[in-house]
């Protein structure tokens, strides 16, 4: 995998329609993303212990809300999990640290997303020395044989980096400070966190190179364009979908006596 910090986050990674076309052919996949979700959540419902998990690392504005909303909102939210991973809680930091991520494993039938993830005990605690080297270095093979475990139990993960570019972070952080209706979304810490980019990129270097593995491959996505990062999502979850090769379960009930005991209580 090539360097983080060298991506072309301005690129559409070999799409060439413009936003507008970008938008279009958005809706038309959450068309098809629905219908497969749908699929997934009825077989969960009749004893298919599959699940999706989406897990979205990314710099502060990289854009994982709007993934959320704008493509997760394209399908029923009763077949979504969704959990997002802040500064652990006391309770938390008294436990391992996946201890919290175990509690929002996806249930069967549903697409879990993780807006953070177990990954920031590999990112923000490697930056700012939250733990002594000696406690987050073993945390890579951890993660691995935790990700191991749950392809197992049969869970599909796709592992979304998005990859923003320093001067495009300024840019929305600038926005958010200049829009009263986006005062809610600004952090004055996020300021600070800017002066550790280059750590950040080395940290989300070593994550690629230590946890990408061949069950739970790491995806690279140029965040420069929300839309195309949004769209890209939504492919990547359809392909995932479509390797489950799902059906519509079968009735466990005998449909023509169905039929008529309804057609009995009209008359």
């Amino acid at each position: 995998m090539g360097p983080f910090a060298d991506i072309d986050h301005e690129s559409c990674l070999g799409f060439t329609k413009s936003k507008a076309d970008g938008a279009e052919i958005l809706a038309q996949r959450g068309v098809v993303l629905a219908g497969l979700q749908e699929r997934l959540f009825a077989n969960g419902r009749s004893g298919d212990t599959r699940s999706v998990l989406l897990v979205l690392q990314g710099m502060d504005t990289a854009g994982k809300g709007g993934i959320v909303r704008n493509v997760m909102g394209m399908v029923d939210p009763q077949g979504v999990a969704h959990a997002s991973f802040g500064k652990p809680t006391e309770e938390e930091l008294s436990h391992d640290f996946l201890w919290r991520i175990h509690k929002q494993i996806p249930p069967a039938g549903h697409i879990g997303v993780f807006d953070r993830s177990h990954y920031e005990d590999v990112l923000v605690v490697r930056v700012h020395n939250l733990v002594p080297r000696s406690v987050w270095e073993p945390r890579y093979d951890i993660i691995n044989q935790f990700e191991d475990e749950l392809i197992a139990s049969g869970t599909v993960i796709i592992k979304v980096a998005l990859a923003l570019s320093f001067e495009e972070q300024g840019r929305r952080l600038a926005e958010r400070l200049d829009r009263p209706d986006k005062y809610w979304k600004y952090n004055p810490g996020d300021v600070d966190e800017r002066g550790f980019w280059s750590d950040y990129q080395a940290a989300y270097q070593a994550m690629l190179d230590r946890t990408d593995t061949p069950g739970a491959p790491w995806y690279v996505v140029p965040a420069n364009r929300k839309w195309y990062a949004r769209l890209a999502v939504t492919e990547l979850l359809i392909d995932a979908l479509e390797r489950l090769d799902l059906d519509w379960p079968p009735a466990d009930f005998d449909v023509e006596v169905e039929k008529a005991r309804l057609a009995a209580t009209r008359e």
